[in-house]
């Protein structure tokens, strides 16, 4: 399901990728809690670069911010823990960026 979720956001523009990358990274946050984390993300067929990928166009969008360590380095899994432990918070975070673009 994922990797055809995937395929589909490699495919989309504008907001319908938007939307995909979203629910990507909703779906990805569920598992954030198994480890070790990039094993499982093989295991449901897909690449760990891709999650990356799907990430960095969200943080690009200002829809998330990956969270950093103090020497820079990307804090990928912590940061789909954050949003699994607090979803309302990122949908409430992204209406209001919507209604900021508008």
């Amino acid at each position: 399901m994922l990797a055809e979720t995937y395929r589909s956001y490699r495919l989309a523009k504008g907001d319908k990728k938007r939307e995909l990358a979203r629910k990507l990274v909703m779906e990805l946050a569920r598992y954030s809690h198994r480890e070790p984390f990039w094993e499982t993300v093989r295991e449901l067929g897909l690449k760990p670069d891709r999650v990356k990928e799907v990430m960095l166009f969200l943080e690009e969008n200002g829809e998330i911010e990956i969270r950093r360590s103090s020497d820079g380095k990307r804090l990928w899994v912590l940061t789909l823990r954050d949003i699994r432990r607090n979803p309302v918070r990122l949908d409430r975070w992204l209406a209001l960026k919507k209604q900021q673009r508008k």
